[in-house]
């Protein structure tokens, strides 16, 4: 379970840097919108597993 959590850290970090990266440019164009959206839907999905990790993990002790 830990390597899970671990994978989905970095992910998040990754999505954060990415856009970090991107935010030179003024008018954000339909790629970088997109961009946004799916660092949106990577974060909420780590955030969930996250907490269903800890459920299992609550659950198991």
């Amino acid at each position: 379970m830990k390597t899970t959590a671990r994978t989905l850290f970095f992910l998040m970090l990754l999505a954060l840097f990415s856009a970090g990266a991107l935010t030179g440019c003024e008018d954000p164009g339909p790629a970088e919108e997109a961009g946004q959206e799916i660092d949106e839907a990577v974060e909420e999905a780590g955030d969930e597993l996250e907490e269903m990790g800890d459920e299992v993990e609550e659950d198991t002790d």
